[in-house]
């Protein structure tokens, strides 16, 4: 079976090993970027080896780079997470994951700011 954007995987090496992943982003030849998400699966947003996936029959349709909300979404939409036996997140975990993900990208702003405050001087 082929890796491309939207295909749920199995991981098969690493500490994520025996959770489900879908490909985001092929890379190159060799890596793809993948997302569990965490919340739903267990596995972070990384980039990953393709030779530590296995491709399963399942295509789900996210556009590339989507966001983990996004991803669950087509989970739902193509009935994967009853067939996986997976645990859907509630709305408050979704919500404390966003704005998990704002806060830290507020922080990278502020020391790239800082940083550049650095070099002026």
């Amino acid at each position: 079976m082929p890796i491309e954007v939207g295909r749920v995987c199995l991981k098969i090496a690493g500490r994520e090993a025996g959770r489900y992943c879908v490909v985001l982003k092929k890379i190159d030849d060799n890596f793809v970027l993948i997302t569990g998400p965490k919340l739903l699966t267990g596995v972070r947003r990384k980039k990953c080896n393709i030779q530590h996936l296995e491709p399963l029959p399942f295509v789900i349709e996210v556009k590339e780079e989507a966001s983990d909300e996004e991803v669950i979404a087509a989970y739902e939409k193509a009935n994967l997470i009853r067939k996986l036996n997976l645990k859907k997140p509630s709305a408050a975990q979704l919500k404390a994951e966003k704005e998990k993900v704002k806060e830290k990208e507020v922080e990278k702003k502020t020391e790239k700011k800082k940083e550049g405050r650095k070099k002026k001087k």
